[in-house]
Parts: structure tokens; C-alpha cells; sequence
């Protein structure tokens, strides 16, 4: 264990995880993954009414997008600061608050289950990440969501793409931040999931700073469809959009 510093605790705000237990919760990311298809569909009926989206796709995508604040931080820590989060996924919650006037969905837990890494265990702690929670979250959402598996990881990698061009910018994470890019783009730590790194095609070998305010995604994540939010920047039908005129 650590002890998150108000700087940490600052970062973590800003993308929506609070050390704190939630007002309004709406369930663990334990039942998330291992709730059965009625009850993922009943808690994506719940979100989609505490939220406002239209209709259960854009609800899923929403969803994903909010987990992903989490998971971003997962990654923007490893490298700033060589700690992640490892906790108990029953103390880990989903709450409803609201955020610029708008109801939506936060991330809730202790301050207790953040780590140390070392560098010699990189590969295995993005391995970890990869496996245990990113992977097992979308596949639960994408069992009762039309929509491909793809859409659910291209809502992470938007957010990791500014924190690894916020990384590479600064002198005393610059190498560290290589480093860890480096494993998020090999095949071995997808191994089990894809048979290539799905983050890889993702940037197509290019830096982070270079797909900034470019079309990087290649599916939408409905954002310009939920309620206080806009068009993605990253968001392909901007450039089907650019073609028409």
C-alpha cells in the first residue's frame, strides 16, 4: 500500500475516482463482472435514466467511456508515479453524480488498494490491467450490447492517448513513458485477448502527439448523442462529414 498524496488525489478527481464511498451507488465493478445478462441490461436501464441517453447502444458506449477515466488512470499512474490501483473488486463502485449540471456515472473506492510497482514487473502489471480489468468489463457490456468489442476499447484508448502525449512532453517521465508505450503496443501482453496489440492499430506506429485533434477512432462512441457532452475529437465521422462538402 501507499499513500496517495493531494496531488494523486487531484488527478484522480479530475477523471471522476473519488476515495470515497458513493451518495447514490449503483453497484460494484464485482457485480459488473459476474452479473448475468438481465442484470447487466437492468444496471444499463439505470444508467441510461440517471444519464439521459437515448437508447441502450449509446447507454453501453456511455458506460464504457466513464470506466475508462479509470482505467487511463490506471496507466497515467504506472508511469508518473510507478503505482497502480490493485484492489478488491467489491470495493470498487459505480455512483450517480453530477458533473457541469448533468447527471452521470463516477468511480468510487478506498484509498487503501493503490501500490508500488517496480520497473522490472512492467510488462506483467500492464498484462494485469489488460486481463483482469479492462478485458472482463467489456465483455461483459458487449453481451448484451450491439455494439463490437472494438467501440468498448477504443473508448479507453482516447483518454490514454492524451495521457501518454502529456508524458512523453515532460523531461522526468519522458523515458519511463517510452518504455511503458512500448509494452501497451507489443503483442505478448494482448496475448489471450487479440491476436495483436488492439492499441497498436489504434496510434498505426505514430506518436501520441501526432493524432491529437486527428481522426484516430475507428468507430464512433456516441458522446455527440449524450446529454452535456460533444462530439469526440478523435470521432471518424468528422471525417465522413469533411468528405460530403
Amino acid at each position: 500500500m501507499t499513500k496517495l498524496t493531494n496531488e494523486q488525489l487531484h488527478y484522480l478527481n479530475m477523471y471522476s475516482v473519488y476515495i470515497e464511498k458513493p451518495k447514490q451507488p449503483l453497484c460494484s465493478l464485482h457485480d459488473v463482472t459476474q452479473c448475468t445478462d438481465e442484470q447487466i441490461t437492468h444496471l444499463l436501464a439505470t444508467i441510461q435514466q440517471a444519464s439521459g441517453c437515448p437508447n441502450q447502444t449509446v447507454t453501453s458506449s456511455f458506460f464504457t467511456r466513464r470506466y475508462g477515466l479509470f482505467i487511463s488512470m490506471q496507466f497515467y499512474f504506472l508511469t508518473q508515479y510507478d503505482e497502480i490501483w490493485e484492489g478488491n473488486f467489491n470495493d470498487f463502485y459505480f455512483g450517480v453524480v453530477e458533473e457541469f449540471g448533468n447527471q452521470t456515472i463516477s468511480m468510487f473506492t478506498s484509498r487503501e488498494y493503490w501500490r508500488n510497482v517496480s520497473r522490472e514487473t512492467r510488462e506483467t502489471t500492464i498484462r494485469h490491467i489488460l486481463h483482469e480489468q479492462c478485458a472482463p468489463f467489456i465483455q461483459q457490456i458487449q453481451r448484451v450490447s450491439n455494439l463490437a468489442a472494438l467501440t468498448h476499447w477504443e473508448n479507453f484508448f482516447g483518454y490514454l492517448l492524451w495521457h501518454y502525449h502529456v508524458l512523453l512532453e515532460q523531461e522526468d517521465t519522458h523515458a519511463q513513458a517510452i518504455v511503458d508505450l512500448n509494452i501497451l503496443q507489443s503483442d505478448a501482453v494482448w496475448e489471450g485477448i487479440a491476436d495483436h496489440s488492439l492499441f497498436a492499430s489504434y496510434t498505426r506506429g505514430l506518436l501520441p502527439s501526432d493524432l491529437l485533434n486527428t481522426t484516430v477512432r475507428t468507430t464512433c462512441c456516441f458522446s455527440k448523442d449524450v446529454p452535456g457532452l460533444m462530439q469526440c475529437g478523435f470521432c471518424p465521422l468528422k471525417k465522413s462529414k469533411s468528405k460530403r462538402k
